[in-house]
């Protein structure tokens, strides 16, 4: 079993910055791929930026690219995700995630929404303009 709690999000004005952060805990097997997601009301869940733990091998959505970064310290088992040029169309909750590196006989350490098994509570972030 895995545990992630979110912390780090909050209210930012438009270009401005917040970052997220991961307390990861649990089978380490299964937190071999880890990742960011967002969701807001009435919509699917989407990838935000995923990471091959071992490697540090990252993946990020078009809509991250160049503003967000996606990291990890292993040592203290946290996951974190910098989030800059904030725009309101972040304004989402966000996720941790966790998974194996093979799921489905597959590489899951991709954007794969599905790959993921282990989520957390969530973390409210709000852009305003």
């Amino acid at each position: 079993q895995v545990q992630l709690v979110e912390s780090g999000g909050g209210s930012a004005q438009a270009g401005g910055s917040l970052r997220l952060s991961c307390s990861a805990s649990g089978d380490t097997y299964s937190r071999q791929c880890m990742g960011w997601f967002r969701q807001v009301p009435g919509k699917e869940r989407e990838a935000v930026a995923t990471m091959f733990t071992g490697g540090a091998r990252t993946y990020y959505a078009d809509s991250a690219k160049g503003r967000f970064t996606i990291s990890q310290d292993n040592a203290k088992n946290m996951l974190y995700l910098q989030m800059n040029s904030l725009k309101p169309e972040d304004t989402s909750m966000y996720y941790c995630a966790a998974t194996s590196i093979f799921c489905r006989g597959s590489y899951c350490c991709t954007l794969q929404t599905a790959n993921f098994r282990y989520w957390g509570q969530g973390t409210q972030v709000t852009v305003s303009s």
